[in-house]
């Protein structure tokens, strides 16, 4: 009777029956992010099963939310879902549907194109709202998810290098696994609510939402899949080294979160904008890097170093400060580059949101420097001279330091989710400058004959 059972459960999982399967888009005409230049008379939608169409089934937008599209049916196929259009102008579009699945499942979905114009990604589509202030949180609680982890491995393998005492090795481990956890878990996070804000839908229904146009035709989908796959195998390192207790196994594991973090910088504003280049991306990933090992090794020394390895913590101050100060180097030389790339005009720093949120971050960043800059000219000369008592008041000061570091995180959380302000178009030269400015004897019958 076992076996039977067990054939049985093992037939089950082999051969799954599509009666329990929710229906999938396969095709649609036009397809996602596809450019036509001609109107369309219809829009089509394919699934893999028969569907119900419900009211509204599929609605059609334009740029400025107007609705283009007719009452949708099905086709003679109930595979299919047709929606008559109007005759659609230069620009772009949005789709939005949602059918009924044999299942009893609402599936829904959303997708662009454009007549003659570049579509937009979905997570741009009509009806999306932009980042919003829990994206905002769920970002930072990111960044802090990378200092913790790549910032943590980066202060053991650059900084302590020696063996660790047990107790300091255990909450090393402890704080490293919070970071390699929490980044993957926030990492979905951000995911699921920038679909859910593209799709316009109530977590409930998202669960059947159609994600193939958000993680295989947007940058930011593409770095999710990457970066979640890449701290996976981060994850699995880091707990190789400690149920080996070799450290070896950390360098790898360091490495690759640093390269898998730079899925952030091909995925922003650095990549995507206006005058963005391969140096914009490289700069955002140095700025990125530099802030996560500065804000990872504070957090190591007075959440490690200084309660469980009290004879390293000379030691540690030291080697952290000089490698602090090359850190703070690339981060200011690469925020600046990119600020200057960013706001085409200083005014923009005062007249436009995008320069609002930088300025909040320039003066976290400068009060933060400013306390780097204590324990560097102040407390280190005095631990290099042998100045033991001054140990004593740096906790308080590194935790301090640890917690402008979190808010600089914070504005930098906001600023990548704001949008930049555009850049002013280059002026057109005319004609008569030309002229005037050549004084061609060829441009002057030209202009004759255009007068």
């Amino acid at each position: 009777m076992r076996r039977v059972a067990l054939v049985a459960a093992l037939g089950a999982l082999a051969f799954p029956a599509n009666a329990f399967a929710h229906a999938s888009l396969e095709h649609t005409s036009p397809s996602f992010r596809q450019r036509v230049e001609t109107s369309p008379a219809s829009v089509r939608l394919n699934f893999d099963q028969a569907v119900t169409v419900l009211p509204g089934a599929v609605t059609v937008y334009s740029a400025g939310g107007t609705v283009v599209s007719r009452q949708a049916r099905s086709g003679a196929d109930k595979h299919f879902v047709v929606t008559p259009v109007r005759r659609l102008s230069k620009g772009p579009y949005t789709v939005r549907w949602h059918v009924l699945s044999g299942d009893g499942h609402v599936v829904s979905g959303v997708f662009t194109f454009g007549v003659r114009y570049p579509a937009p990604p979905p997570t741009d589509a009509y009806g999306a709202s932009g980042p919003t202030r829990t994206e905002h949180v769920v970002r930072w609680a990111y960044f802090l998810a990378l200092a913790l982890l790549v910032g943590g491995m980066g202060f053991r393998l650059l900084v302590v290098r020696a063996p660790l005492p047990r107790a300091a090795e255990r909450r090393f481990f402890v704080v490293t696994g919070v970071g390699a956890v929490a980044v993957l878990e926030v990492g979905i996070a951000a995911f699921l609510l920038r679909a859910e804000d593209a799709l316009q839908l109530p977590f409930g229904r998202l669960l059947y939402g159609d994600l193939s146009p958000i993680v295989g035709g947007t940058r930011f989908g593409q770095a999710f899949i990457a970066m979640t796959l890449g701290f996976a195998l981060v994850t699995a390192l880091l707990y190789l080294a400690w149920l080996t207790d070799r450290t070896i196994f950390l360098w790898p594991a360091f490495l690759l979160g640093l390269g898998f973090a730079s899925g952030l910088s091909l995925s922003g504003h650095s990549a995507a904008d206006a005058g963005s280049s391969w140096l914009s991306e490289l700069a955002d990933w140095i700025h990125l890097s530099a802030a996560t090992l500065w804000m990872g090794g504070l957090v190591q020394l007075v959440a490690v170093v200084w309660p469980a390895a009290p004879e390293l913590r000379r030691t540690a101050f030291l080697r952290f400060s000089k490698l602090a100060s090359v850190l703070v180097a690339c981060l200011v030389c690469a925020g600046v580059y990119l600020s200057v790339l960013r706001l085409p005009q200083l005014s923009d720093l005062w007249t436009q949101g995008y320069g609002h949120v930088l300025l909040v971050k320039l003066g976290l960043v400068c009060v933060a420097l400013s306390w780097g800059a204590v324990h560097h000219f102040v407390a280190r000369p005095a631990l290099e001279r042998g100045d033991g008592s001054i140990l004593t008041r740096l906790p308080r000061s590194l935790a301090g330091e640890s917690t402008i570091a979190m808010a600089v995180l914070l504005a930098a959380a906001v600023l990548v989710d704001s949008k930049p302000p555009p850049r002013p178009a280059k002026p057109t030269q005319t004609l008569q400058q030309t002229v005037a400015r050549y004084g061609s004897p060829i441009a002057r019958p030209v202009l004759r004959a255009a007068r």
